[in-house]
Order: C-alpha cells, then sequence, then structure tokens
C-alpha cells in the first residue's frame, strides 16, 4: 500500500483560515460506507441522522497555549512548541531553530517571567526541557503562550476559545480535535434530547498530527503515542449502548483511535489510561466504533487513511474530489464528514 495511493488535488484556496460564526453552519457531506452514496447538508442537520439509542463519543481534550516565543541572553531568537509533559517542570518541547538551544543552554520568555534550561536532545531533534517560574505554570503560560495553529493557517486567531471544543475539559493538546469545532452546547443538548447517549474520553493531541507521512510503503510509518484516557462512568455508557445494538459513533479520528486502542475483541471498552501509537489503514477491522463524524484532511496523511479504513479507499477519494469540485473548506477550520 503506497501513499502516493492517498493523493487528491486540493487548491490551496480551499484551506479554511478562519472559522465560520457560527459553529454549526458549516457544510456536511454524508457519506455511506457501504454504498458510496453523497448528499449535501450543513452541520445542524446532522441532527436527522443520530438516532435514539445511538452513542455519540466525544474528546474533550483541552488546548493549551504551546507556542511559546522566547530569545537566549545572547538575544538569538527561539520558539518552543510544548508537546508532552514529563513533570511538574520539565517538558518535551520542538525547538526552531534547534542549533539555538543546545544542553545546557538557557532561554528567556516574557522578559524573564519564565526560563527554560535544555536537558538533553532526544529522538526526531525535540528538547527536554526544565522551566523556571513563579507561581502556577498554566497561568504563566496563559499569559505569554499562543495557540498551537497548524502550520498551514497562515491568519491570526482572534477568539482563542474557537479553537477549543465547546466542552474541553483536561489540558494538554498541541492541536484541538476539530471535528468537534462544529458543535454548539444547543446542539448537544437536542441530541441528547433526541436519546442519543453522549459519552467523553480525553486524548491529548500532539505533534503527530502535523507529521506528513514521508515513506512510500505506508506500512514503515511509525506514529507518535499521545496520552489517553476512558474513565468508568463513560466506559459503562459506551459498553451499555454496544451491548443494546446502537451505533458507536466517534467524533475526530482522536476519538476513534482512542476507542480502537482500549476495545476488547468484543468492542468493549474499559476504564483506563495509557498511551496509544495506534495506526489505522485500509484492511483494519473496527472493534468498536460504528460511525465517524470528522472532517476534510491532508492528502497522503494518516488521517485521510483511517478514514479510508472506515469507508473504503475508493468511496472515500471520490467523496473528497466531490468536496474539492463543490468547494468545500479543508482541515481544522473547514467542513465536515458524516459517514454511516
Amino acid at each position: 500500500m503506497k501513499t502516493s495511493d492517498f493523493y487528491f488535488d486540493l487548491p490551496e484556496a480551499q484551506i479554511a483560515q478562519v472559522p465560520l460564526e457560527d459553529r454549526t453552519s458549516s457544510r456536511l457531506m454524508t457519506l455511506d460506507k457501504k454504498t458510496g452514496e453523497i448528499a449535501h447538508k450543513h452541520f445542524y442537520d446532522i441532527l436527522d441522522y443520530l438516532h435514539e439509542g445511538d452513542c455519540l463519543v466525544l474528546n474533550n481534550t483541552r488546548v493549551i497555549p504551546a507556542r511559546l516565543f522566547g530569545a537566549r541572553p545572547t538575544g538569538g531568537k527561539v520558539e518552543f512548541l510544548l508537546l508532552t509533559r514529563k513533570d511538574e517542570k520539565r517538558w518535551e518541547v520542538l525547538v526552531k531553530p534547534g542549533k539555538k538551544a543546545r544542553p545546557g543552554d538557557e532561554i528567556i520568555f516574557g522578559d524573564g517571567i519564565l526560563k527554560a534550561v535544555v536537558e538533553e536532545v532526544i529522538e526526531d531533534g525535540n528538547r527536554i526541557v526544565r522551566f523556571e517560574y513563579d507561581g502556577i505554570f498554566e497561568e504563566v503560560l496563559d499569559r505569554l503562550g499562543e495557540m498551537p495553529l497548524p502550520p498551514y493557517i497562515h491568519e491570526k486567531l482572534e477568539d482563542r476559545e474557537r479553537y477549543q471544543t465547546v466542552y474541553s475539559k483536561h489540558d494538554g493538546s498541541a492541536a484541538a480535535p476539530t471535528a468537534g469545532l462544529h458543535f454548539t452546547k444547543e446542539l448537544l443538548e437536542k441530541i441528547q434530547a433526541k436519546g442519543v447517549k453522549v459519552a467523553y474520553v480525553t486524548l491529548h493531541v500532539g505533534l503527530g498530527t502535523f507529521r506528513p507521512v514521508k515513506v512510500e510503503d505506508v506500512l514503515n510509518h511509525e506514529m507518535h503515542s499521545e496520552f489517553y484516557q476512558i474513565d468508568e462512568e463513560n466506559a459503562a455508557i459506551i459498553n451499555e449502548v454496544k451491548k443494546a445494538g446502537g451505533r458507536i459513533i466517534s467524533v475526530g479520528t482522536t476519538s476513534t483511535r482512542t476507542l480502537e486502542s482500549n476495545a476488547d475483541e468484543n468492542g468493549m471498552v474499559s476504564a483506563r489510561s495509557g498511551w496509544t501509537n495506534i495506526f489505522i489503514y485500509p484492511g483494519y477491522e473496527f472493534k468498536c466504533i460504528d460511525a465517524l463524524i470528522t472532517n476534510f484532511h491532508l492528502p497522503e496523511s494518516t488521517l485521510i487513511m483511517l478514514v479510508s479504513a472506515l469507508a473504503g479507499k475508493e468511496h472515500t477519494l471520490a467523496a473528497y474530489n466531490e468536496a474539492v469540485k463543490d468547494g468545500y473548506r479543508f482541515f481544522s477550520f473547514g467542513d465536515a464528514m458524516f459517514i454511516s
């Protein structure tokens, strides 16, 4: 299976740069994974496709303002992207330019409010750094940090909360679980009033979201590990719906990876936390999820491979080509797809 098998031509003008004012007014393409049949709707129409007895599974991670701009004492500018917290003061970070962050170097942020000492260089050139500060790190980060928007978004985000889901709860992500950006609290209330169960899982989205597939043979690609958690209450909700024969509808590829990493051969999930580097591509047999709400993804990315595993590569690429032809908006702030 070749990476190039998942290529499609996407005009740059269709990469959404800003979110719509109304979260639910983005377009919605529906795709029948068995027949390949497509319909064109708006996201608020999702209500028509969710049924009593279904379970909607949402990732309640919260994006931290993980991009920091600092300088060496000599004045050289340095950019940090926080990736993974190792302990109270130590983080794994991506540094640009890396040559200005050697072991022992000190980086200063915000006139000395925050300082970092580089401890070691690890795989992929990332650094382990130790931060020094007074007070609470999250409050310092909120003052100095910027939202880590994907590299294909060039517009400045005016409202930080538009890169958060309305149900975000647990700090830890370097990127938003973007399929969830289409929901409002009002829409979720209407969904639950229809008899649809709502369950929450947590997966802290890491750098792997932006990482391109650089190998031609898909099987040679290595996924980054990401931390996930499912608690007892939400595991019970998911399992009860599964046992009753209801559909498990995953909101986003991150919720999908969480559920499929955790599920047993019968599709049942358990309350636990851990790390996952699951890579889902065509040929994978889904254990837990039955349907998926997702955005439109990058050509040749692991995300379009996951979608192709569920809907079939031919159906997926046909839908993507129609989305391009019909002017859909792509990626984080773009339109949505419902695969059932």
